[in-house]
C-alpha cells in the first residue's frame, strides 16, 4: 500500500492572506499556515524544502520566510533539529519556556504554557543562563517526585552582557556575576581585562556562552568603578539585569524627526477636549504625566473622563521605537532614577500631558450611577490641553483639608474636583462590596543626600487623593477590558489566577491554628478573603495574619487568555491607562483603535499568539525590573547599614525559615537574617505551615510577628545580606519569641518545597 502524500498546500486557503496583504507589500504565509503546512507533512522539513512547500521561489520570498522562521524558533512554535530540519514543537513531548536559576547551581524551567514548573540539575544548568528561553522533553522524575527536564535546544540566550566583580586568582581572572542566580563564573584571559583590576566592578561582554564541558568565556568592555561609590547600585543592578539603557541610533533618528509640539494636521478627526478642564494628579516629583482626569454629575449620577497620552500616535508597529519600547517592556523606578521604555523627548515631552499645552490622548468616557456602578463607557481618539498639574498632596489639602488658599487659586476647578471625590467615594464603598482585596502595606521612598548617598528611608503616606486616582485608573481598565471582550478581538489582558489547592490548604492549617477559617471552602472568592482580614483587623497578630495571606496569593501577569482579576475581584481587567511606562498598554490602545476603524478582527496585524508571546515577555520583562529594583534597594540599604554595625534596634519578625528568621528594623524599613546558629543554645524545629522555629529542648518558640531586639553583626554588601544577632535573651510572648506548654512536642515539620517570588495584585 503506498504511503499517502502529504496534501499541496492552497495559499489562497490561507484565513490570515488578508492581514499578511495589508503588513507587506510581498506577502508570504502566516505563521499559521506555515505550522498547519508543516503538520500535513509530518516530516521534519528542511528549509528548502519548507519553501517548496510553501510555492515561495524569489529571494525576497525567501528571505522573508527566513524571518519569520526564525522568530517562529524563537517563540518556541518550532525548534530545528540537528539536521537542520524544522518540526512543530509538540507541547505533550516537548516544552518551551524560561529558565529561572538557583544560586546553588540548579534551576527550573517555568513553561510558557503555564502549569508546574519543571526541575533543571546542575548538569543541565551548566550550559544555561538563568533566563535562558529553551525547549527542554521531560526526562523523568526527582527524588522529589518533580517532573525533571533536559535541554532540547536553546531558543534565546539572556544576556550577552554581564555584570559582576573581577577577581584575578595566579594570574587568572574570572568575573563572579552579580546576578546571584547565576552559579557560573566567567573565565577572562589577561589580555581581555581592558585594565580592570581585582576588586572593580565591571560589565563583560560573553565571547563564548557556556557549555556542559566549558565555562563560558567574556571579555571587558566596561569598567564601572568600586562598588560604593554614588549610584554604583543602580548602575550595577541596570546591568546585572540586562535592562536596556542605551538607545540604538535608529531610534534617536525617528525621535528626532518628530515635531516638538502637536501639529494642527494630527487634530482632525478627534473629538476636541480642549475646553474641558482636564488635570493630571500625580506626585510632586513625577516628570511623565500619562493621564488626566475630568468628573461632573449627572442626572443618573456621574460622567467621567479619563484622558490617557495617545502614544500610539507617535510609535508605530514596525519601527525602531516600536520595537525598543517593546523590547524594554516597562520603565523601571530606581530610588535614584528612571530608566524609561521610551525616549525622553516623548516619555516627558511629546506624549507627557503637561499642562497648558496640547495633546493626543486616547479617552474612555464612563457612566455610573449613584451607587458607583458602571452601566455605560465608550472610547474616542481625541486632543486635549490639561487645565493644571496637580499634586496628590495639593488634592488632599484642597478636598480634606479645605485649603482656603489652595482652594481660590483653583477656584474654576473645585466643583468637578468635588465630584470627583464623590464618585471615589462611590467607586470605593462598591470596592468593598465587590469583595476586592485591601492590604495594608507600607509603601516606602528612598532620601539620599547632596553626596548622592542614602540619608534616610522614609514611609509615603497614601491618602483619599491617591486612591482617587487609583478608582478612576481602574474603572478605566475594567471598562476596556470589557469593550475588548465583548468585540471578540485579540488583546492583552491582566490576569491574577485564583491561588492554587496546595497554598490554600498551607493557609487553611495556619488559620486552624489560631482559631480563624476562610471562607468559601474550596473555592474562595477574594470577598472572603476581605471579609477575614476585616474581621482580624483589631488583633495584635493582624500583621502576621496579612502576611501569610499575602503569600498565598498567585502573581499577576500578562495574558491573551482572560481569567479574570482575582485579588481586584474583576471578571475582566486590562492595563489602559499608562502607555508611557508599559508596553501592555500601547498593545491595549492599538486594539481599542482598531475597533474604531470599523474593520474585520482578521485585518487585526496581530493574532492571539502574538499576544501570548506579549504576554509572557511583558510578564518577564516586569519580573526583570521587580529583580532590577530590589537589587539596588538591598545594595542600598547595606550601604546604610555599614557604620551601623553592634548597634541594637527593636524589630519584627518578617519571615521565618529553615534556616533561620529575617527580622525588619521598625522606623528603618531594613530587613536583616538572624540565622540559627544565632539563636538559643538548642535545636529548633522549623514549621513551614505556622511560619514558626520551636526549641526542641527550650520550648522557645520563634513565630512571624513577634518583636525582637537584634543587634547587627555584619552587613555583606557583595551578597546584600544584613546578618543580626539577639541583643538579649528576653523570655515571654513578643519579646525575643515564647515559650510553647510544657511537655507538648513539636511536630516535624515537612519537607520545604520551593516557593515563588509573592506580589500583591494589580
Amino acid at each position: 500500500m503506498s504511503k499517502r502524500k502529504p496534501r499541496r498546500p492552497d495559499r489562497a486557503r490561507d484565513p490570515y492572506q488578508a492581514r499578511e496583504a495589508k503588513k507587506y507589500a510581498n506577502p508570504i504565509p502566516s505563521r499559521e499556515f506555515i505550522l498547519n503546512t508543516m503538520q500535513d507533512h509530518a516530516a521534519p522539513l528542511l528549509f528548502e524544502d519548507l519553501a517548496k512547500a510553501l510555492q515561495l521561489s524569489n529571494p525576497q520570498q525567501l528571505d522573508a520566510l527566513s524571518r519569520r522562521i526564525n522568530a517562529m524558533s524563537r517563540d518556541g512554535q518550532v525548534v530545528r533539529n540537528r539536521r537542520g530540519g524544522y518540526c512543530v514543537v509538540n507541547h505533550e513531548d516537548l516544552i518551551h519556556g524560561r529558565v529561572i536559576g538557583h544560586p546553588d547551581g540548579f534551576g527550573f524551567l517555568h513553561p510558557d504554557e503555564g502549569g508546574d514548573d519543571l526541575y533543571l540539575s546542575p548538569r543541565e544548568m551548566r550550559r544555561l543562563w538563568h533566563g535562558d528561553r529553551i525547549v527542554a522533553r521531560v526526562a523523568g522524575m526527582d527524588r522529589r517526585g518533580r517532573r525533571e527536564a533536559a535541554v532540547v535546544e536553546v531558543l534565546e540566550r539572556a544576556f550577552e552582557n554581564v555584570v559582576g566583580r573581577v577577581q584575578l586568582e595566579a594570574g587568572v581572572a574570572f568575573l563572579r556575576p552579580d546576578n546571584k542566580r547565576i552559579a557560573q563564573q566567567v573565565l577572562i584571559t589577561p589580555d581581555r581585562l581592558q585594565g580592570a583590576r581585582d576588586g572593580q566592578m565591571v560589565v563583560a561582554h560573553i565571547t563564548e556562552h557556556p557549555e556542559t564541558w566549558r565555562q563560558p568565556l567574556g571579555e571587558v568592555f566596561e569598567i564601572l568603578g568600586d562598588h560604593l561609590a554614588p549610584g554604583m547600585a543602580t548602575d550595577v543592578a541596570i546591568r546585572a539585569n540586562d535592562i536596556p539603557l542605551e538607545w540604538p541610533t535608529e531610534v534617536e533618528r525617528e525621535t528626532a524627526l518628530l515635531a516638538p509640539e502637536v501639529p494642527p494636521s494630527a487634530r482632525l478627526g478627534r473629538v476636541d477636549l480642549r475646553k474641558v478642564p482636564l488635570v493630571t494628579i500625580d506626585g510632586a516629583d513625577a516628570r511623565d504625566f500619562d493621564d488626566a482626569v475630568f468628573c461632573e454629575r449627572t442626572q443618573k449620577g456621574w460622567r467621567l473622563l479619563v484622558a490617557i497620552a495617545d502614544v500610539s500616535a507617535y510609535v508605530e508597529t514596525g519601527t525602531a521605537l516600536d520595537e525598543e519600547a517593546y523590547k524594554r517592556g516597562n520603565s523601571v523606578y530606581f530610588p535614584d532614577r528612571v530608566v524609561p521604555m521610551l525616549p525622553e523627548a516623548l516619555s516627558n515631552g511629546l506624549c507627557s500631558l503637561n499642562p497648558r499645552v496640547d495633546r493626543l490622548c486616547m479617552t474612555a468616557e464612563l457612566y455610573f450611577d449613584r451607587e458607583g456602578n458602571l452601566f455605560r463607557s465608550r472610547f474616542f481618539e481625541a486632543v486635549m490641553n490639561s487645565h493644571a498639574r496637580l499634586t496628590y498632596d495639593q488634592v488632599g489639602a484642597i478636598l480634606i483639608g479645605g485649603d482656603a488658599e489652595l482652594s481660590a487659586r483653583h477656584a474654576q476647578l473645585l466643583p468637578h474636583l468635588r465630584d470627583l471625590h464623590g464618585l471615589y467615594r462611590m467607586l470605593h464603598a462598591a470596592r468593598a462590596e465587590r469583595g476586592a482585596i485591601d492590604f495594608d502595606t507600607v509603601e516606602t521612598r528612598f532620601r539620599f543626600d547632596d553626596k548622592g548617598k542614602l540619608a534616610a528611608i522614609e514611609p509615603m503616606v497614601r491618602h483619599d487623593a491617591h486612591k482617587l486616582i487609583e478608582e478612576c485608573m481602574l474603572a478605566a481598565n475594567v471598562a476596556a477590558a470589557r469593550h475588548l471582550l465583548r468585540k471578540k478581538m485579540p488583546a492583552l489582558y491582566r490576569i491574577h489566577e485564583k491561588p492554587s489547592a496546595e497554598k490554600l490548604a498551607d493557609l487553611g492549617e495556619f488559620l486552624a491554628e489560631l482559631g480563624l477559617r476562610l471562607g468559601g471552602g474550596a473555592e474562595p472568592t477574594a470577598k472572603d478573603y476581605a471579609d477575614l482580614l476585616d474581621r482580624v483587623k483589631t488583633r495584635p497578630d493582624f500583621h502576621v495574619i496579612q502576611v501569610v495571606l499575602l503569600r498565598s496569593m498567585m502573581q499577576a501577569v500578562y495574558s491573551d487568555n482572560n481569567v479574570g482579576h482575582f485579588g481586584l475581584a474583576f471578571p475582566a481587567y486590562a492595563h489602559f491607562t499608562s502607555p508611557i511606562r508599559r508596553y501592555p498598554d500601547l498593545m491595549v490602545h492599538r486594539a481599542l483603535k482598531h475597533l474604531l476603524t470599523g474593520e474585520p478582527l482578521e485585518a487585526f496585524e496581530y493574532t492571539h499568539q502574538h499576544f501570548a508571546t506579549m504576554g509572557e515577555h511583558c510578564s518577564a520583562t516586569e519580573r526583570r525590573a521587580d529583580d532590577a529594583t530590589r537589587d539596588a534597594a538591598d545594595t542600598l540599604k547595606c550601604e546604610f547599614m555599614l557604620d551601623k554595625v553592634g548597634e541594637s534596634f527593636d524589630g519584627v519578625i518578617s519571615g521565618v525559615n529553615s534556616f533561620g528568621i529575617f527580622v525588619e528594623l521598625d522606623g528603618i524599613y531594613v530587613s536583616g537574617l538572624v540565622h540559627i546558629t544565632a539563636l538559643d543554645h538548642d535545636y529548633f524545629h522549623f514549621d513551614p505551615i505556622g511560619h514558626r522555629l520551636t526549641g526542641d529542648r527550650t520550648g522557645r518558640v520563634y513565630r512571624l510577628g513577634d518583636t525582637l531586639r537584634v543587634k547587627v553583626a555584619a552587613v555583606n554588601i557583595d551578597d546584600r545580606k544584613i546578618d543580626f544577632v539577639l541583643a538579649e535573651q528576653v523570655e515571654g510572648p513578643g519579646k525575643g519569641g515564647s515559650r510553647r506548654p510544657r511537655g507538648k512536642r513539636p511536630a516535624r515539620a515537612p519537607r520545604n518545597k520551593r516557593r515563588g517570588d509573592k506580589k500583591a495584585p494589580g
